[in-house]
């Protein structure tokens, strides 16, 4: 598979790596870094990290499909196709920080996102990110990723996320044997954004079951539903180049995500 390269142009190069942490290495990948970072539970997270001059926020993009990304050290993707991933200059352009982590150890995700330890490894992603930007820190997951930001959202102390975007999310029984149903939405207590393109044609991620997402989160202070439509099919119907996707409308879809983070920082 052709690997995309990482190339952002708004990001800060060499000044962001004068600022690294000490438990962190990186690697400058032209105008963004790679980062492995030091989790508290022991190993490390390999992430691209970008940023514009004068972030508004962050934003932890949690893919979807296996989650592995395949990051080099010179900011080469294996894969690079998923939503959150090539959508990555899109959102420096609406000033916010993205922090995309890869797959733990290189290996599948699928029925992990919705465990207690990587809750645990999205908390140090948001350290993570409170760290190098001021501003208020978003999850974000597209279809399987939409479960690990659930989870994410559901187990971050107080304080620490302003809210969580849900995209494409699985609610049907797939490969992975979890969803976002599995990953406590009733202990979410932040305000939540529900994406939903009613032209995907994924079995295991139905636009018709966004009023059931929002419903489970039951705590929330907003559970507000966005409904999308259009889209490319270049792929599978749960693949990244199809409506699921968001393919061939990212920049429809990305604005109108940033305009609810803009209302909720």
């Amino acid at each position: 598979m052709t690997k995309m390269p990482f190339r952002f142009a708004l990001l800060m190069g060499a000044a962001l790596l004068l600022s690294m942490p000490c438990p962190v290495r990186a690697a400058e990948a032209q105008s963004g870094a790679v980062r492995d970072l030091a989790l508290s539970g022991g190993g490390t997270q390999r992430v691209l990290y970008a940023r514009p001059a004068a972030p508004r926020g962050t934003i932890v993009m949690l893919p979807g499909g296996a989650g592995d990304l395949g990051i080099e050290d010179d900011g080469d993707l294996a894969h690079g196709k998923n939503f959150v991933v090539r959508t990555r200059e899109m959102w420096l352009a609406h000033g916010y920080a993205v922090v995309i982590p890869d797959a733990l150890d290189g290996e599948n995700m699928r029925g992990e996102r919705s465990s207690p330890d990587y809750a645990r490894v999205i908390e140090d992603l948001v350290r993570f990110a409170h760290k190098e930007a001021p501003g208020p820190v978003f999850l974000l997951g597209t279809s399987q990723g939409s479960i690990a930001a659930m989870n994410g959202a559901a187990h971050l102390p107080k304080g620490q996320i302003a809210g969580v975007v849900l995209t494409e999310s699985v609610t049907r029984e797939s490969k992975s044997g979890e969803t976002v149903f599995d990953a406590s939405p009733g202990r979410v207590t932040v305000p939540a954004l529900i994406v939903a393109n009613r032209d995907s044609r994924c079995r295991v991620a139905l636009a018709e079951d966004a009023p059931r997402i929002a419903a489970a989160l039951s705590h929330a202070p907003e559970a507000k539903l966005l409904y999308v439509e259009g889209g490319e099919k270049r792929s599978g119907n749960c693949g990244s180049q199809s409506p699921h996707g968001y393919f061939g409308i990212e920049s429809t879809v990305v604005g109108q995500i940033a305009a609810w983070l803009d209302a909720h920082r």
